[in-house]
């Protein structure tokens, strides 16, 4: 290697200075290594896991000059030292840190190079070599390293990373269990069943690099042991798309062909995940906690029915539902109530960490399985490992080597707790709609597939050990709380639901709403961050349920005063009623009068059962106590008594001449029979009269 340029005195001065300036502010390192955009990175190491003492690990990587100007020599080093690191929290410090002044201190000789003057945008390699003994590792762990760039000793730029030893050991470290769940959960984009979609993010979610299109990608590679969580109503969207539909725009509504893309996505996932373990969320995801709270108790559970029913047909194969994963993995003792009632009687939930701590706190990773206590017996609580899970979806930019040498040190980390007698569970669940990187994930599965402190599993065998912790219960904020849909909104939402089953509770088959799944879409946890959207669909939906409710009409009711008469004080008025609604429906007309010392109404108990596109009419007996016009309401009704649509106000005209008219006619009768017998004496004395002139006629001749 080459050795450094002597500095001139001006130069040492000034390194001098600047590392008095570092020392005295610690946060300055950083804040001037970010402006100076010299950078250098790791590219590869080899061995990931040194497994001997004389173990020959390479490193090697490129620096960069970013400055937009030449930079002069500067020189690389290996930083390290020989202290394992003593627990996940100290993991974490050292990860964050930016400072340059914190940097391990161990340089070795054969660990430096000399890089030459780079000009603006140049890139030079860097590689360096070095055995286990010759870093000072005895022992099995995680240990920190880092690579920086210096100029006159002065470090300017650094890459942290971890390094895990594991030699031979005796006792073995402990082979903890690790479970990974993977959402595949998205926003609804329809309001309704139809091709109607409120966007096209879809169309561009499927195809390139999309979001669903890299979750694809993970899919195809994927260790069967992982168990994916499908959120239904995505794939019931895509069924959709792959026939063709219709996108709502700004100016009206734009036709789009049959997508391609869709269609290939459902089948590679078919083909990908037919034997690794599929758990369906209820339809749409909707917010059950917020549910719970609100009084909407029977939407959850038929969304875990619509869930498992729309899963199996589009995915081809049976679907578990038993297993409910919260939205942000946090849920109370109501929801949890709710979810082990449902027809799937939930008794696995996941949950985030902040949900269900462990009581009294410990300085080790816990168990992630633990059991909670419902109304319907023992429910096993899982909870995710959050310093793991994040490495699945990193913020801001890191390398997937970096990523998988932290991921390695932590499981190490685990597994060399103080404490640990017997092997523990971990689980793995990023957000539930994350963004994965395909390369990084499947190199986290890979490199969790062949350490030998861990054994990959499914979800579904991870239960409650001995090595469980106690933890507090379900802890559930306020702050939690205001994340959940708001009362007003679901207010609505329920008003819409009630209003949908009517549209099913009239027809003689008895089937479900129609409008189960678009009223569903309405709760979905996504509008949480998104309220205005969920607004929007919820009018779209209630417009439609409405429309729906409308083509069962009282005819003759849609002008300004409708009017009916009835002749006389006893009577029956017709009321008539036309079914458009496509499917023969059975109901009850309830005519309720408005002026009872006008008019009485009899009770009806009539029902009325309509065919399609046909009108049916029920009398109904009427009453009058005089003459002019009394108003009734007309309430059509379902068989279990519900109003159904509008109630509808008639006017009634009496005219009270039936009693009058039977005087009258009876007089009639009367005069009419008397005429009819003068004629006939008449007629008879007309005829004796005739034969007595003929006679005498007669006698004179």
């Amino acid at each position: 290697m080459r050795v450094i340029r002597k500095a001139t005195l001006l130069a040492v001065l000034s390194a001098a200075l600047l590392a008095l300036m570092v020392a005295a502010t610690p946060g300055t390192a950083a804040t001037s290594a970010s402006r100076q955009t010299v950078t250098v990175s790791i590219a590869s190491i080899t061995p990931d896991v040194p497994t001997s003492p004389s173990d020959e690990i390479k490193f090697a990587g490129t620096v960069r000059n970013d400055t937009g100007a030449p930079k002069p020599a500067m020189r690389v080093r290996l930083r390290y030292t020989p202290q394992r690191i003593i627990d996940r929290a100290s993991m974490e410090v050292y990860a964050a840190d930016q400072n340059t002044t914190t940097l391990p201190g161990n340089v070795s000789s054969s660990s430096a190079m000399d890089i030459p003057p780079l000009a603006a945008g140049e890139e030079t390699r860097w590689e360096f070599t070095a055995t286990p003994v010759q870093l000072g590792y005895r022992s099995f762990g995680a240990y920190p390293i880092a690579i920086d760039v210096a100029q006159y000793g002065v470090p300017i730029f650094a890459q942290r990373t971890f390094l895990t030893y594991a030699p031979p050991t005796v006792p073995k470290p402990p082979r903890n269990k690790l479970a990974v769940a993977l959402p595949i959960i998205d926003q609804p984009h329809r309001a309704t069943d139809g091709s109607m979609f409120v966007d096209d993010k879809l169309s561009q979610s499927v195809a390139g690099r999309g979001r669903l299109a890299d979750l694809a990608r993970v899919a195809q590679v994927a260790p069967k042991t992982v168990t994916w969580f499908f959120e239904p109503g995505l794939l019931d969207d895509l069924d959709v798309m792959k026939s063709g539909y219709t996108v709502r725009t700004k100016d009206g509504e734009e036709s789009r062909p049959a997508s391609a893309a869709a269609g290939a996505w459902l089948t590679s996932m078919r083909t990908s995940l037919a034997s690794s373990p599929v758990v369906a969320v209820p339809y749409a995801d909707p917010d059950v906690t917020g549910m719970a709270h609100r009084g909407l108790d029977v939407q959850p559970n038929r969304a875990i029915q619509l869930a498992g029913q729309k899963a199996g047909e589009l995915l081809g194969r049976e679907v578990k539902t038993n297993v409910n994963w919260p939205p942000s993995g946090r849920l109370d003792p109501d929801a949890l109530d709710l979810l082990s009632v449902s027809d799937a009687k939930v008794d696995r939930v996941l949950l985030d960490p902040g949900n269900l701590p462990p009581q009294p706190p410990v300085t080790f990773t816990p168990d992630a399985a633990s059991t909670l206590d419902s109304v319907n017996g023992p429910v096993t609580a899982l909870v995710a490992d959050p310093q793991l899970s994040a490495l699945f979806e990193p913020k801001g930019a890191t390398s997937v080597l970096l990523s998988t040498q932290r991921f390695i040190a932590e499981t190490a980390m685990i597994s060399a707790e103080q404490g640990q007698t017997s092997p523990r569970s971990l689980v793995i669940a990023p957000s539930r709609r994350w963004d994965p990187n395909p390369a990084l994930v499947s190199a986290l599965l890979k490199a969790a597939g062949r350490l030998p402190w861990l054994q990959m599993t499914t979800l579904e065998s991870i239960k409650p050990s001995k090595a469980s912790v106690p933890r507090a219960g379900l802890t559930y904020t306020d702050a939690d709380r205001k994340d959940e849909l708001s009362g007003k909104y679901l207010k609505r939402v329920k008003e819409t639901w009630e209003k949908a089953q009517l549209t099913a509770e009239i027809t003689t088959t008895k089937t479900r709403s129609s409008f189960d799944a678009a009223v569903l879409r309405l709760s979905s946890s996504a509008w949480r961050s998104s309220s205005r959207t969920g607004r929007a669909l919820t009018k779209q939906v209630s417009a439609a349920v409405d429309d729906r409710l409308g083509k069962v009409t009282i005819t003759g009711a849609g002008s300004d005063r409708p009017r009916k008469s009835l002749a006389g004080s006893d009577g029956v008025v017709p009321i008539s009623v036309k079914n458009s609604t496509g499917a023969q429906i059975s109901l009850y007309v309830d005519v309720q009068s408005n002026n009872r010392k006008l008019l009485q109404v009899k009770d009806q108990n009539e029902r009325l059962t309509i065919g399609v596109g046909q009108s049916g009419t029920v009398p109904v007996p009427m009453n009058a106590t005089g003459n002019g016009d009394a108003t009734v309401t007309v309430q059509l009704r379902t068989v279990d008594g519900k109003a159904y649509g509008e109630p509808v106000r008639l006017t009634i005209r009496t005219t009270g001449y039936t009693g009058i008219a039977s005087v009258i006619v009876g007089a009639a009768l009367t005069v009419m029979l008397a005429a009819v017998v003068t004629r006939v004496l008449r007629r008879r004395s007309e005829r004796k009269l005739a034969r007595a002139a003929k006679n005498r006629e007669v006698s004179t001749a």
